[in-house]
């Protein structure tokens, strides 16, 4: 691995030059043990890297600057990419605010890679076990079927944060909660093994903006901000994790993501749950868990969201009420019929950052998924890239000519989950000043309930009965 200077490690190098460094852990990954905790849930695990490949040197590179510097680390889980920073130091949180340009009020989670390293967290500064050295278990007990359900997966749980916090208290804003996941994302679960640290890490877009499901969508933003990105391909889920709140009565889902509600409903203690969440933004409220209180997941252009009630736009006539708008986009999920045949096809480029195809390998966490640990050795199966069409068009209610682009993201929920953020970032980059998207019945599930959470959040206009 090559030296660092202080200087670069803090940030303090105006020319800052920021990497994509590609790692495969199918390849250089090897799990080797687990020690069983209550319910045989692993408290520990340790594995193996194949020291003699390119990609042990970037992932061993991202941990070294995890551990040293100021400067977050970009890095891929099972939901978005993540912006991560050892959760410890003031220094390196402060980092990951000044760099997604994120208001200070919004709180972080803590990824953890083991239950071991989150009992530490639970516990005051320097204490070990109880308070007169008795073993005792610091984790909620309205937490462990949820954990043995759904970890590693898309779920974050708030916890009590000690007086004698660990954490830095840029992590919490100020709160005297927070937010903790185990990622489904062997490539992250490795990376925090071998920083040594629990990383606080959002996701990695410049703050508002559109959640990077592709190393290539954090680079566009973050270019030039930070140093390393891990590029494990594209992201399985596409939207971000639940995050519930089992410390209040009832306990309640604070942001929809990749567990629903009525799984949440089948676990023990949790059959009275409630939706404790506004799809609008909350201003004025100190948000308890991220994506509460500001405006998020918006793209440059105007955002139209027809609900599943609306017939779909025509769009010879949208293109001539839009006027003087100089490009428009669609965006279709299960229902509309675009009319991408008479159009140009513009593949997106090779960078990975589009759907996935329907067999994957890590879907959202379903009932029938097995429990436990055994969730993270499934290796991910690669993602195709979805098409953008494109055509230029002239009507006889204008004089000058309009480019319109039309993407399918397809009928299936998980297919539209893992392409959102990447269509919206697609429209973006080319140019796009309005986009009309087909939303999707948001009780179909998690999945659909987190996809209209975001769209919602996203959109300036909404169309519904």
């Amino acid at each position: 691995m090559a030296p660092h200077t202080e200087a670069h490690l803090n940030g303090a190098s105006a020319l800052r030059v920021t990497d994509i460094f590609p790692v495969n852990p199918d390849k250089i990954i090897k799990l080797i043990s687990a020690s069983k905790g209550a319910a045989s849930f692993p408290d520990d695990w340790d594995f193996e890297l194949d020291e003699e490949t390119i990609d042990t040197q970037h992932l061993q590179r991202a941990a070294y600057s995890l551990r040293h510097s100021d400067v977050p680390v970009a890095f891929p889980t099972e939901t978005v990419y993540g912006l991560g920073a050892d959760a410890t130091r003031s220094k390196a949180v402060k980092g990951i605010y000044k760099a997604k340009q994120r208001p200070a009020d919004n709180p972080l989670i803590v990824h953890i890679s083991s239950l071991y390293q989150l009992r530490q967290l639970l516990r005051p500064s320097g204490q070990q076990n109880g308070v007169d050295g008795a073993m005792f278990d610091p984790i909620p007990d309205i937490y462990k079927p949820l954990i043995r359900k759904f970890w590693p997966g898309p779920l974050t749980i708030l916890l009590p944060n000690p007086i004698e916090s660990r954490l830095a208290p840029e992590v919490t804003a100020g709160l005297k909660t927070f937010g903790a996941r185990m990622p489904r994302n062997l490539l992250a679960m490795v990376l925090i093994k071998l920083a040594g640290v629990p990383l606080a890490a959002p996701s990695a877009n410049a703050s508002t903006k559109p959640s990077p499901t592709a190393a290539e969508h954090v680079k566009h933003d973050l270019d030039g901000r930070i140093d390393v990105i891990l590029d494990g391909g594209p992201c399985d889920v596409g939207v971000e994790s639940t995050v519930v709140d089992g410390l209040s009565s009832p306990p309640c889902v604070l942001r929809p993501g990749g567990v629903s509600i009525e799984q949440l409903r089948q676990c023990i203690g949790w059959k009275d749950v409630v939706i404790g969440y506004k799809d609008s933004s909350e201003e004025g409220l100190a948000p308890k868990a991220p994506g509460m209180k500001y405006r998020h997941y918006s793209p440059k252009a105007r955002v139209v969201l027809y609900h599943t009630n609306k017939p779909q736009p025509e769009w010879k006539k949208v293109i001539e009420e839009f006027e003087p708008r100089k490009s428009i986009g669609f965006i279709s999920t299960k229902k509309w019929n675009l009319p991408t045949p008479t159009m140009r096809t513009a593949i997106m480029e090779s960078d990975r950052s589009g759907s996935q195809s329907n067999d994957v390998a890590n879907p959202p966490v379903t009932s029938s998924e097995p429990d436990g640990f055994a969730k993270l050795i499934r290796s991910a199966i690669p993602h195709a890239a979805f098409e953008t069409h494109s055509a230029t068009v002239q009507t006889s209610e204008r004089a000058d000519d309009v480019d319109v682009y039309a993407i399918s993201l397809g009928k299936d929920t998980e297919s539209i989950a893992r392409g959102l953020f990447s269509a919206l970032r697609d429209l973006d980059k080319r140019g796009v000043e309005m986009i009309f998207v087909e939303g999707i019945d948001e009780q179909e599930g998690a999945t659909a309930a987190a996809v209209m959470n975001r769209l919602r959040k996203a959109a300036e206009v909404e169309i519904r009965d």
